[in-house]
């Protein structure tokens, strides 16, 4: 007799967790290397390796965190995340715009990273929830993330937020999770495409206007002078944290970050072009284990829709450079690829349509 998403036998099962198990193996074997190299590049160029050490360490202590969350209590956990990303987002110094700060996509992008965050947690705390009632009041609670982004003055967060809820609510009846995460990882490909192709002067003239307005022509200058690294230095980068000592942009601003304001760019001009085959291999691992998870195709693309946010700000900003970001992406995806601890279905199973309970085929 067939059998639908969790119900599975035994052995379909036990490959599961070893497909599973596996891919673990691989997110701490590409995570190792991107510390790895980061150590390599810093050694050969007398560069500083902190900064990305202490990047790796948040994401896997998030990961395992959220592993042990959400086989736990998954809405539990899902809504702890959610609501501390909230309260981080109106506490945290960098809420509000800085003296330092000429868009707003510099700090004020990792506030926008955590309501990101907060809304893609609540809305898989709501697919988590066995009750249709709780459901709702958990899914208006993550719309609510659009006003809080709204009141913490962060236009960027209220696109971002509003965009993880709609992905989530249309997930609903998606058949193949395949689909909605290979368009995720598109749109991140095609963002971090655009920000080189700006950064290479590769753009017609009306684009390029038109983004230096929402960008400014500080952030481009910025790219430029990360490109020219990069270029010079196509191997193993100028050394981690040296961007701030070889940029001429910044050497005429006293008052910055010493941040390049895209990730991307970042680790090409720092660490060449292993950096960035790691950084996508990180990226695209993610992706994998989302598509790998035993939880609900509902989970999965609300976390996958709320990690894609985050990783299309990190090419146009500097989110990833603060410690509670790198965190919650790795608290966000364990509680998304949470092992359930029965043999019955997950919450989020138990109440879903057939036809979304399994999205991996």
């Amino acid at each position: 007799m067939g059998t639908t998403g969790w119900s599975t036998g035994a052995g379909a099962d036990g490959a599961l967790r070893e497909h599973r198990g596996a891919s673990d193996a691989v997110g701490v074997a590409v995570l190792g290397c991107c510390a790895a190299w980061s150590l390599i590049s810093a050694t050969t160029r007398a560069g500083r390796p902190e900064g990305e050490l202490l990047a790796v360490l948040a994401v896997i202590a998030g990961y395992a965190c959220g592993r042990i969350g959400g086989a736990l209590v998954p809405v539990g956990a899902s809504c702890a995340v959610g609501l501390g990303g909230l309260c981080l987002a109106f506490t945290a110094p960098y809420a509000a715009p800085a003296p330092d700060v000429v868009t707003p996509l510099g700090r004020v992008g990792a506030t926008a990273a955590l309501l990101a965050l907060s809304a893609g947690a609540l809305c898989c705390a709501a697919w988590a929830a066995r009750q249709r009632a709780l459901r709702a009041v958990l899914h208006l609670l993550a719309a609510g993330s659009v006003v809080a982004a709204a009141v913490v003055d962060s236009p960027a967060g209220v696109t971002v937020c509003a965009g993880v809820v709609l992905c989530s609510l249309a997930a609903t009846r998606l058949r193949n999770r395949a689909l909605g995460l290979a368009g995720l990882g598109l749109a991140t490909a095609v963002v971090a495409g655009i920000g080189v192709a700006l950064a290479k002067g590769a753009l017609p003239a009306g684009p390029t206007d038109s983004l230096e307005t929402v960008l400014s022509q500080r952030r481009i200058l910025l790219w430029r002078d990360a490109v020219h690294l990069a270029e010079a230095h196509p191997a193993l980068g100028a050394g981690p944290g040296r961007f701030e000592n070889l940029s001429p942009t910044l050497a005429q601003s006293p008052l910055s970050d010493g941040k390049p304001h895209s990730a991307v760019l970042q680790v090409a001009a720092e660490q060449g072009l292993v950096g960035v085959l790691l950084l996508a291999a990180a990226y695209c691992w993610l992706l994998y284990v989302l598509w790998r998870s035993a939880r609900s195709t509902q989970v999965v693309l609300a976390a996958g829709a709320a990690l894609t946010a985050v990783a299309a700000m990190a090419t146009v900003g500097n989110a990833l450079s603060f410690t509670t970001v790198t965190a919650g992406v790795g608290l966000l995806a364990g509680i998304a690829t949470a092992e359930p601890l029965t043999d019955g279905p997950p919450d989020d199973d138990a109440t879903a349509p057939e036809l979304v309970r399994d999205g991996r085929d």
